[in-house]
């Protein structure tokens, strides 16, 4: 096997950790915009009830809404800049004392939450597709009314995307 191949080959993960970073951060971004779009949302709002006794039809359901896929959209970028909330005491000692046993509790953890984002995805896909096919939607006829497939199908790419993360950050541990 000449070098070429063998460089482009090494290199493979890292173009594919590289592109998963770079969708984790757009997701990210979308979450942002979503959550400047809430604030205008509420503010017109307020501003609508105050001054003109008519309040915008449909903000408690698209503030529900909203902030379950604000929440998938950014979890994984918190991950992958190591922002996800946990308490770091005991592995920050295991780091400094014991690395292996500390990088394989890190690796237990990863592992779990693929686990656990497997089981949110598989007992989601039924839901987000009948949610699709069916037309579901959130609000009152009449007044105000929203689907809830996109919010759903944001939760599946969200959730996959944090499980591809903890899956890379197993890589990255790995492959140092």
């Amino acid at each position: 096997m000449s070098t070429d191949q063998s460089v482009g080959r090494a290199s493979q993960p890292g173009h594919i950790l590289r592109a998963l970073d770079a969708i984790t951060l757009a997701a990210n971004v979308v979450g942002s915009c979503l959550i400047v779009g809430l604030v205008a949302l509420i503010t017109c709002d307020v501003i609508g009830r105050n001054l003109f006794a008519t309040p915008v039809a449909g903000v408690p359901e698209m503030v529900s809404l909203s902030i379950v896929a604000i929440v998938f959209l950014q979890a994984p970028q918190a991950l992958s800049a190591g922002r996800m909330t946990r308490s770091d005491g005991v592995i920050d000692i295991l780091h400094a004392r014991r690395p292996r046993i500390a990088a394989a509790l890190e690796t237990l953890f990863d592992g779990v939450g693929i686990l656990v984002l497997g089981a949110i995805l598989f007992a989601h896909w039924p839901i987000m597709t009948r949610s699709w096919e069916r037309g579901d939607f959130i609000g009152a006829v009449g007044n105000f009314t929203a689907p809830t497939w996109p919010v759903k199908v944001m939760l599946a790419i969200g959730a996959t995307l944090l499980a591809l993360q903890f899956a890379a950050r197993i890589l990255r541990r790995f492959s140092r």
